[in-house]
């Protein structure tokens, strides 16, 4: 396991700066924030402005009604995104586009039945906002789209029902997938297809900016990718793995042709970890040669290989697509590079690396996109991790033009306050910064409802807690 300190060690700049040394990480910061500096500039979406340079990231939502509809915690949440400051809000969650897309019964679903819920959703973000500044015209709020493929549990939390794109050497294995489980054949896609840009109307209807057709985490979107070998109209060459998002987007834009597209992608993939005899992730074996599977990696599991990933962020400058949002692998099978910790979750592994490295990681990455497609607006996530040198990273990055927002996630859940923070040159509030304690991960994983347990009071008081407590005892 590899050396870790925790960034609330990192007391001072020379800390900071002689630790990113010392492992070898390149990660920019700047000394001071700057009064109305880069992370206050408004952006410029297609003539749209987009008050500051925070971005609330799309999550994994867990407390929905079973009929797709949004709950009181789901309404709290979103209440909370309205407040934060952020004037991009990247889909705040995300939506199935039909019931068996979902990752667990409790999670949004986009149909004609939730319609009127999910306007109301929108609405009590938008004035929670509102009330909080004053003005709505700057802010653009999107909704993601998703059908959760491998890794759909739309019946009940703990069993996946998956649909799956083609047979992988290592996931099947990993979460038990016979010889003979079926594969999506193109009808089923194209099918799939419809109902993607059926809730986009529908999105659109509602009032919602954009919407994102999601490609990250091991979903659907980005299963398809990496299908190298699967047959047919969607499998193969890179023009058929991409031939889901041109056909989606081609449909957005006969529906509702006023509706912004984004895109959350995977821009990298590493083999799938396990952990090893310590408990330290380690990569699982995949058979002989290269691995080929990872979209963005370089064949050796374990390194990346932009050459696709630049491709496909030009696709997304022909098609239309100005928003991006950069992420990394999968929670589901290697959660350090995607969301850097140093507690992981109860299902997952001790770190291998120093979690630093994995968000230097992301930063790279992005900015080789961004300067691959300069005209895209780039969304990038990983810079919870940061907690209080969050700030500075993001200015320094944003004005070096390396990304155009800076992503929070998890970080809302116990810290919604923290972009009007930063953007009215208030001192952060230490005690409310993610830490990274991962237990917005495990509370759902074992059933229970989305939350910071162990930051936010509203959360901290329910019986879920000392559910989440007991859990974390025995496992």
């Amino acid at each position: 396991m590899p050396v870790i300190k925790r960034v609330a060690q990192l007391k001072t700049p020379a800390d900071l700066r002689a630790h990113l040394h010392a492992i070898g990480a390149d990660i920019p910061f700047d000394q001071e924030l700057t009064p109305d500096g880069p992370l206050a500039r408004t952006a410029t979406l297609n003539g749209r402005s987009i008050g500051n340079r925070f971005c609330i990231l799309p999550m994994e939502g867990w407390d929905a009604n079973p009929d797709g509809t949004p709950s009181e915690l789901t309404l709290r949440r979103w209440r909370n995104f309205g407040r934060s400051g952020a004037k991009l809000i990247w889909g705040a969650e995300a939506a199935a586009v039909r019931p068996d897309g979902r990752a667990n019964p409790n999670q949004l679903i986009v149909s004609s039945a939730t319609a009127g819920p999910l306007a109301e959703l929108r609405n009590v973000l938008v004035e929670e906002h509102r009330a909080a500044f004053g003005r709505t015209d700057d802010l653009v709020i999107g909704l993601q789209l998703t059908h959760s493929g491998r890794f759909a549990r739309p019946n009940d939390k703990k069993r996946m029902d998956p649909k799956i794109l083609y047979r992988h050497p290592v996931l099947d294995r990993k979460f038990g997938l016979t010889p003979d489980y079926p594969v999506m054949t193109d009808s089923e896609v194209s099918q799939l297809i419809g109902d993607f840009v059926t809730a986009a109307k529908i999105a659109a209807d509602c009032g919602f900016d954009f919407v994102d057709v999601k490609h990250c985490h091991g979903y659907l979107g980005h299963e398809f990718l990496s299908a190298i070998d699967r047959p047919g109209h969607y499998g193969g060459s890179f023009e058929n793995r991409t031939r889901f998002l041109t056909e989606i987007v081609s449909g957005i834009r006969h529906v509702a042709p006023k509706l912004e597209v984004g895109v959350r992608l995977s821009a990298i993939d590493f083999v799938p970890f396990k952990p090893g005899p310590d408990g330290t992730g380690e990569p699982d074996t995949w058979g002989n040669g290269p691995y080929r599977y990872a979209f963005g990696g370089d064949g050796s599991g374990v390194g990346f290989d932009l050459t696709e990933p630049i491709r496909f962020v030009k696709l997304l400058e022909n098609l239309g697509v100005k928003l991006v949002c950069t992420t990394a692998g999968s929670p589901y099978y290697v959660p350090h590079i995607q969301r850097p910790a140093v507690f992981p979750p109860s299902d997952g592994y001790q770190p291998p690396e120093e979690p630093l490295v994995g968000v230097a990681r992301q930063i790279d990455v992005t900015a080789q996109l961004k300067a691959a497609a300069p005209g895209l607006l780039f969304v990038g996530s990983g810079y919870t991790y940061l907690q209080e040198w969050l700030p500075r990273v993001g200015q320094a990055t944003v004005a070096a033009g390396m990304v155009d927002f800076i992503g929070l996630g998890r970080l809302v859940l116990s810290y919604p306050e923290l972009p009007a923070d930063v953007i009215a040159g208030r001192e952060l509030q230490f005690k409310k910064l993610c830490r990274t304690f991962s237990d917005c991960t495990t509370a759902p994983r074992n059933g229970l409802v989305s939350g910071c347990y162990p930051l936010d009071p509203f959360y901290k008081a329910r019986p879920e807690a000392k559910e989440l407590a007991q859990l974390k005892k025995t496992t």
